[in-house]
């Protein structure tokens, strides 16, 4: 007997085990402290969101409130310098070097007008109490099906038709003398009224089958559509997104809020005019409206929340975002841009004001009426009213533009001080420490053209949806120079106001650098090429 015998293991000895084991969380630190900040930033991811959210929302509110505001007067201010010009051509007052009697800008306005004009008349056709009796007599499961294929057209309306109006507007003011390449103008204006006709009426249908949908007696219709919204969480939630794709998801988020806003309110109208403007039925009305947009912003919520979460993207990924629209109302605003601050918008978006601002004409000419000189004193101070938030609207999308810019060439400015060699970003989306290589040299305090970003940086996002090459991404910021030296923020914000002309001469470097931007640049709808500019300019 000269070993002990082990104890056996027991029942009891298991128990005691496991209730007195000890351990400490403090032996893998950064991998719950790096759990806590995902919890901290998917509780963010909302905040941001709405942010990102909000100023996209009033660039659409911006373009689409143009087309009621300043191209009227615009489309005024062209058809008197086209009067003064054909008087001043035929009494030989006119200047041989002007050849035409419309600017660019000025025969876009007309189209737009002539469009305009023309698909309202043409949609004062149809009978819109009929479409609604014929709608209401539906089941409900043929009316949700019919509201998910408008849906699905009016995306595909909205891909296809900013491409069909940049065709009209270039074939309209395309430099004469070059060899014939395209239908003629009168085709594409035929081809730019059918396609807004159509995506007008498929609005209208919108419209109309929300209207039904909020006025039904026990709500089903209402509440499949509503729950509609979540069926769309299961679509994107579990796909793979990087930050070019989720930019992309971003604008058409933006775009779909403003346009369900849009159908709301044609839907308080129509409702309103049937009930001879009664302000009980407005109220229930307005908590209906309430209910589906707060089911929108609840699933832009959740479905941003998931999918920075599942593919380890970072939270400030939104700010870029804006900074991203904040170059574009810069570039619009100066006096030498490329494209109207529209046409930006529906190339980032996919929004399109011109379909939308039909429908409006439509409805509310039908359900407002004009017959006496109150009722006309009243629509005059509505106008102005409209001219009002059209300008208070501007102004600050224009001040945000600023900040945005200035905060985000100051970061650049500090980051490149600060860390000349290298830095470590912590990611607060995923809580690792990832190092990210900086070795930018400073030219007037800021990196060169032709340095790369660091991979998280805005360059990627600010041009996601065109074709400008990564390394010349900076010229949006180019544009806010003036004699080759950075410009504080009051200067930026007076340049973009005050829609002054920047030296572009000052801003391109040497002939090598010249060279070398020209091989690597690729044509952008949306991005001016400033070495072009320059060579044009020494040559005239």
């Amino acid at each position: 007997m000269g070993s002990k015998t082990e104890k056996s293991p027991s029942l009891m000895s298991f128990l005691q085990v496991e209730v007195t084991r000890d351990y400490l969380l403090e032996n893998d630190e950064e991998r719950f402290a790096a759990r806590r900040e995902k919890i901290y930033s998917f509780m963010k991811i909302p905040k941001e969101v709405e942010k990102f959210m909000q100023y996209g929302f009033m660039q659409c509110m911006d373009s689409f409130l143009f087309v009621y505001t300043f191209l009227p007067l615009r489309v005024l201010r062209a058809l008197c310098g086209l009067v003064t010009r054909l008087f001043s051509k035929c009494f030989g007052m006119a200047n041989s070097r002007n050849k035409r009697l419309l600017t660019p800008a000025e025969i876009c306005d007309l189209l737009k007008a002539v469009i305009l004009i023309f698909c309202t008349v043409m949609l004062w056709s149809i009978d819109t109490n009929m479409m609604y009796h014929v709608i209401k007599s539906q089941s409900v499961i043929k009316l949700y099906i019919f509201y998910n294929m408008l849906e699905i057209g009016d995306r595909l309306f909205s891909a296809f038709g900013q491409d069909t109006i940049d065709a009209l507007f270039w074939t309209a003011t395309e430099p004469r003398g070059r060899k014939r390449e395209h239908l003629g103008v009168i085709t594409h204006l035929v081809f730019a009224i059918v396609y807004v006709v159509l995506h007008s009426v498929l609005v209208l249908f919108q419209a109309t089958t929300l209207n039904v949908a909020v006025n039904s007696n026990n709500k089903a219709l209402l509440t499949i559509m509503m729950s509609n919204n979540f069926v769309e969480l299961k679509g994107s939630v579990f796909k793979k997104f990087d930050k070019n794709n989720l930019f992309q998801v971003s604008c058409s988020d933006v775009r779909e809020r403003f346009h369900l806003s849009i159908l709301l309110f044609v839907v308080i109208l129509q409702t309103m005019r049937e009930y001879n403007w009664k302000l009980d039925i407005f109220w229930v009305l307005s908590f209906d409206c309430l209910l589906v947009l707060l089911a929108e912003v609840l699933v832009d919520w959740i479905k941003h929340a998931f999918i920075t979460r599942f593919n380890e993207l970072h939270l400030d990924v939104y700010k870029d975002y804006r900074t991203s629209f904040a170059y574009d109302m810069a570039q619009t605003r100066q006096k030498r841009a490329f494209s109207d601050h529209s046409d930006l918008v529906a190339r980032r978006m996919g929004f399109i004001p011109l379909p939308l601002g039909v429908v409006m004409n439509r409805i509310f000419f039908y359900s407002v009426s004009i017959t006496d000189v109150p009722s006309l004193i009243i629509f005059f101070i509505g106008y102005l009213c409209l001219w009002s938030c059209k300008i208070l609207n501007s102004v600050f999308v224009l001040g945000k533009a600023c900040s945005f810019i200035s905060q985000h060439r100051m970061e650049r400015s500090a980051a490149s001080v600060d860390s000349p060699l290298s830095r470590r970003v912590k990611d607060i989306s995923t809580s690792p420490v990832h190092p990210v290589v900086v070795e930018q040299p400073l030219k007037n305090g800021f990196p060169p053209l032709d340095v790369k970003e660091p991979p998280g940086d805005l360059s990627a996002a600010i041009f996601a949806n065109s074709t400008v090459d990564l390394k010349n991404a900076s010229l949006n910021e180019e544009l806010l120079k003036v004699n080759g030296e950075d410009i504080r923020i009051e200067q930026v914000c007076d340049e973009i106001v005050s829609r002054s002309v920047p030296d572009i001469k000052s801003e391109v470097g040497d002939e090598a650098v010249v060279k070398n931007d020209v091989e690597g640049l690729k044509k952008s709808e949306s991005e001016p090429n400033l070495n072009s500019l320059d060579v044009s300019q020494s040559k005239d």
